[in-house]
């Protein structure tokens, strides 16, 4: 069945647009779209936005290896470096000082409303990622392969099982969440 999905490229959009869909009504629900609420986090005084995004790594990290684990799913890492690292942080920092928003919760503010997400966000994404396409063959020759590391892993890198790495950072996240929740944050 995964094998007849996987080569159907309409079923693949249509279920990666009725999950943009839950993914966006979820950062809604879970008030992250919201402008007071990514400032608050910026200004360290609401931290709703890493509550959620934490919550969504360890979901994920473990979702995902144990599928993997049972055979029904494979992880495909890409190459990466710190040249594109820093360059990609420094482009979404710079958007998300600017505007408030990151790409995931500007969509779903569009999606609420939002005519800031709207009018601002939504056209210097598509400026932003013109620039990078029409820059990009030198960025590559230039940045963004310095200091490439490939296709590795934390595990590979530690030379472990991939649970040895999951589980204590499943555990740190959970200290973590309760430390901020705890606190009243």
């Amino acid at each position: 069945m995964l094998k007849a999905l996987h080569e159907n490229r309409g079923i693949q959009l249509v279920i990666g647009l009725v999950m943009g869909i839950g993914f966006g009504f979820l950062l809604q629900k879970g008030g992250v779209t919201r402008y007071d609420v990514i400032i608050g986090q910026l200004l360290l005084k609401d931290f709703t936005v890493i509550k959620v995004m934490l919550t969504a790594v360890l979901v994920g990290k473990i979702g995902v290896h144990f599928l993997r684990s049972i055979g029904m799913a494979q992880l495909h890492p890409k190459p990466g470096s710190i040249g594109s690292t820093l360059l990609g942080a420094l482009i979404f920092g710079a958007g998300f000082a600017i505007l408030g928003y990151c790409p995931g919760t500007m969509v779903g503010a569009v999606g609420q409303g939002s005519l800031d997400a709207l009018f601002g966000g939504i056209p210097g994404m598509l400026l932003g990622a013109g620039l990078f396409a029409a820059l990009y063959p030198r960025l590559e020759r230039n940045v963004l392969n310095k200091g490439a590391f490939g296709e590795l892993t934390l595990p590979q890198l530690l030379k472990v099982h991939p649970w040895w790495v999951i589980v204590p950072v499943a555990v740190m996240i959970i200290v973590l969440l309760a430390l901020i929740e705890g606190s009243g944050l």
